[in-house]
């Protein structure tokens, strides 16, 4: 009997030891990596979700910025971490779409090198431009820059912004060149200076400079008027052709995250962005929160890779 009672309590303290994965979870910070700079639209939802993530946690939630290469870089960072919970990305379809869509060799596949554990929603874009263009509406932009090819250039800050500029130009036979950047901020930042003409961006940095007469808001992408710029038409109203792509966030894992910790991460975000006062801050920066099971985060993944390779392959857009 003293053997079997012996053995029952080596057995428990050693399933106390060594117990599911996330049984002690989370027992340090949290490392959430986004793959703009500060400031941007996707850096700031990740803010406000940060500080309530990090009560529900019981640890700190860091914020870690790593722009460039179209979130590939960001990526880069989450695929080569431990699969045990501590690095998180905030991914936006940069990364997980049209990195895969627009390179001839992608440095992975979204689908296999990352862990879905939740969707956060989408991104409102909008067409502004610099008052020194002399264009109030999309159609009379049209007619400047075939007015003056070559001369106008825009910026391209996000992969939706670049695709949304070349689909324009593949309709309309438009000469522009593009300038690139590592995020809205700091192009944001030469658009109001005027040292580029026109960009499509989310409306977190641009939209108050609108609204204040610094610049112009020409069009939505969205397939019906945004609340944020009821005055801007959408492409189709503006007699344009509608982005056939959407711009999209949600929060992934390294590959072979696992499950206990999935389901965890997945039940206090769904809370967390059900909550009516971050839903409000989240709305702010024009963006639909849409959360997800991590199935159908995943199927949603493969879906909109399918659907950049067709607009690239559509557009023209030669692959990088």
């Amino acid at each position: 009997m003293r053997k079997i009672v012996a053995a029952l309590a080596a057995g428990a303290a050693l399933a106390l030891v060594a117990g599911p994965a996330g049984a002690q979870y989370p027992s340090k910070a949290v490392k959430v990596v986004v793959p703009f700079p500060a400031g941007g639209a996707a850096d700031t939802i990740m803010r406000v979700i940060s500080q309530p993530l990090a009560q529900a946690l019981g640890q700190p939630v860091v914020v870690d910025n790593r722009p460039g290469a179209d979130g590939a870089i960001a990526a880069d960072a989450v695929m080569k971490a431990a699969p045990d919970g501590y690095t998180l990305f905030m991914a936006t379809s940069s990364a997980m779409s049209a990195v895969p869509a627009m390179r001839k060799n992608p440095p992975y596949d979204p689908v296999t090198a990352f862990t879905p554990i939740t969707k956060v929603g989408t991104f409102s874009y909008f067409l502004f431009t610099h008052p020194s263009v002399p264009a109030k509406s999309v159609n009379e932009l049209i007619d400047y820059i075939r007015a003056n090819p070559g001369k106008l250039n825009y910026a391209g800050a996000t992969t939706t912004g670049i695709m949304a500029a070349v689909q324009l130009a593949s309709f309309a036979k438009l000469d522009m060149v593009r300038v690139p950047y590592k995020g809205e901020g700091p192009a944001t930042i030469d658009l109001l200076s005027g040292r580029v003409h026109l960009m499509f961006a989310t409306p977190t940095n641009a939209l108050g400079p609108a609204k204040e007469g610094r610049l112009r808001v020409l069009a939505t992408l969205l397939p019906k008027r945004s609340p944020a710029a009821p005055d801007a038409p959408t492409m189709s109203e503006a007699g344009a052709p509608r982005l056939s792509i959407v711009p999209w966030a949600g929060f992934f894992g390294p590959a072979k995250l696992p499950p206990e910790i999935v389901a965890r991460l997945n039940r206090e975000l769904v809370a967390i962005l059900k909550r009516p006062e971050v839903r409000a801050q989240i709305e702010r920066q024009a963006f639909e929160v849409q959360d997800s099971t991590p199935e159908e985060l995943a199927a949603y993944t493969r879906e909109q890779v399918d659907v950049w390779k067709t607009a690239v392959r559509d557009s023209g857009m030669p692959l990088e």
